[in-house]
């Protein structure tokens, strides 16, 4: 294994849910509920539907296709997973909750009077701007939902409309992404790629292109310069 890794970017595009945080308890409670409803394979659905739009998600695996049928679902669905993370904290259980080294890096990069970071999510706005707060993430200068792109992960379109919402160039931007689709769209978008192991294994996210895997957020350092962002990586398990 190298050792650290040091990097100069413009930028940096982070996903949301298993990168910033993690949802897993109530997304899992939420699936649960339309599994019974719609008789899906939940292993199956939780297999593959993570990093993917909700819109979409519904579309393949409960065969929603009207588009206000559509549109009611993904908020009801979205907004299940933000009820249940109230009830699971209100228990003292995890529902919503940073990841490592996470709020320490965005509140250091919100110090700098350039925006230099992103959210990019396959995620509606309306659960977006509800699981943050919930989550105590630090609010991002920028916030790509999956209602601002045409096409979600992994299609290109949401890290290009990211780096674009930053006025840089993608090519000079990391991306950070916890699922196989959202690394795709990383890649595919021309930026550079650290995937956490944050909600697969290291296995699961070798070869799909990534320029870096590491642990998870601990292992990635910054430093701010000029309208710049100087990065740290420690791929070591």
């Amino acid at each position: 294994m190298p050792g650290p890794t040091e990097i100069e970017v413009r930028a940096l595009l982070f996903d949301m849910d298993g990168t910033l945080l993690d949802s897993t308890p109530a997304v899992e409670a939420t699936w649960r509920y339309y599994g019974s409803k719609y008789d899906l394979d939940l292993h199956q659905v939780l297999r593959t539907s993570h990093g993917v739009r909700t819109v979409d998600n519904l579309r393949k695996w409960c065969g929603i296709t009207d588009p206000t049928e559509l549109r009611d679902a993904t908020e009801e669905f979205e907004g299940m997973i933000v009820q249940e993370a109230k009830e699971l904290q209100a228990a003292g259980k995890d529902g919503l909750v940073s990841l490592p080294g996470v709020v320490d890096m965005l509140n250091k990069l919100n110090t700098s009077p350039i925006p230099l970071w992103a959210i990019i999510t396959s995620a509606t706005n309306v659960y977006a701007s509800a699981a943050l707060p919930t989550a105590k993430i630090p609010a991002p200068p920028k916030l790509i939902t999956g209602d601002d792109v045409t096409h979600g992960k992994p299609h290109p379109e949401p890290y290009l409309v990211g780096a674009k919402a930053l006025d840089a160039d993608v090519k000079d931007c990391v991306v950070f992404e916890d699922a196989p689709s959202g690394v795709k769209s990383g890649v595919a978008s021309g930026a550079k790629v650290i995937a956490t192991c944050t909600s697969h294994t290291r296995d699961q996210l070798q070869g799909l292109g990534a320029t870096w895997i590491v642990t998870d957020l601990t292992k990635v350092t910054v430093e701010l310069l000029d309208g710049r962002v100087k990065m740290t990586i420690d791929e070591t398990p």
